[in-house]
């Protein structure tokens, strides 16, 4: 029994090292001092994870800032926690679920009537290799919530940022849009046999291209934004991936963290493009690190990235 304790304890140890050595000697922190008093800012999907830590960022910094979450009353937890650890009251909870255009909308009616300013909106809920669902408006639900959802909340705020420019929209998205395909015979995966993996890379895609063609129709209006891979982050999107059987969950995932980011850290590239000053100019750039990287192919092509526009002004019925 004592060999094992023995085991169990140096186990338990060279875990903790490794948590400890990925934290202070492979993350990388933001290190920039900007205040935002008198900025608002809206964050997607800020109730927990990557988004209730840029939450917890602004609000440190004196932002205003608007949470926007599917579940009203996890987000009210969510912000009573950061109020109390920051002691800004200017937070707030509106709620808003990407998978309904009709929450998109309310939302976004809401705070063009009651908000005065909007400086910076990260967009960053998504969901990653969930069971074949549909949305309330029959999207398929990785493109409806990562993308078509995030698309049309940002046209529906472009007047607010663009009256506070320059002002800056950070995307969420993940290395997996290098495997992404934009499949425009079968956008909804609605004519083969449905692959979540599959699904999750073409959002993916889809988000970095938004980015792209963003920048070309409002750059000009001095709103800028930015495409961020935040890492391989531990967090509530891996309930359908390492957390999706007791198995892995319990053994497999605990190890992993080890090797992953945590989401403070994985918060830490969307903070830099929201605020660094050095790439203010850097529109439609794709990010990870607090470094800019190259996205793949299809994340560059011009072409596809207007004619998928021109399809999600259809389907969210933008136009």
């Amino acid at each position: 029994m004592k060999t094992v304790a023995y085991v169990l304890s140096a186990g338990a140890g060279a875990f903790g090292a490794l948590i400890l050595y990925r934290d202070k000697y492979v993350s990388v922190n933001y290190k920039g001092t900007e205040q935002l008093l008198g900025k608002t800012c809206v964050i997607t999907g800020s109730n927990s994870g990557i988004g209730k830590e840029v939450a917890r960022d602004f609000a440190q910094r004196g932002a205003r800032v608007v949470m926007a979450c599917r579940d009203i009353k996890k987000c009210e937890l969510a912000r009573d926690e950061i109020i109390n650890e920051t002691n800004n009251t200017n937070v707030v909870c509106y709620e808003c679920d990407l998978a309904s255009i009709e929450s998109i909308k309310s939302f976004a009616l809401r705070f063009n009537t009651e908000e005065k300013y909007l400086h910076i909106l990260v967009n960053n809920a998504g969901i990653m290799w969930h069971p074949q669902k549909l949305t309330k408006d029959g999207f398929e639900l990785h493109l409806g919530v990562n993308y078509l959802g995030h698309f049309l909340l940002t046209n529906l705020l472009i007047d607010k940022l663009a009256k506070c420019s320059p002002s800056r929209v950070v995307n969420l998205t993940s290395a997996a849009h290098k495997r992404g395909v934009i499949d425009f015979d079968d956008l909804n995966m609605s004519k083969k046999v449905y692959n979540a993996k599959y699904a999750y890379e073409q959002s993916e895609l889809a988000r970095v291209l938004f980015t792209r063609e963003f920048c070309r129709r409002f750059s000009d209006k001095g709103v800028t934004s930015y495409a961020v891979h935040p890492g391989i982050v531990r967090s509530n999107i891996s309930q359908y991936t390492i957390d999706n059987s007791i198995i892995s969950g319990t053994i497999i995932g605990p190890f992993m963290s080890a090797f992953m980011k945590s989401s403070k850290t994985g918060a830490q590239n969307v903070i830099y493009c929201a605020l660094d000053k050095s790439i203010e100019n850097e529109c439609g750039k794709y990010y990870s690190d607090l470094t800019e990287s190259k996205p793949s192919k299809e994340a560059l092509n011009d072409a596809n990235a207007k004619r998928l526009w021109a399809i999600s002004e259809r389907w969210t019925r933008l136009k």
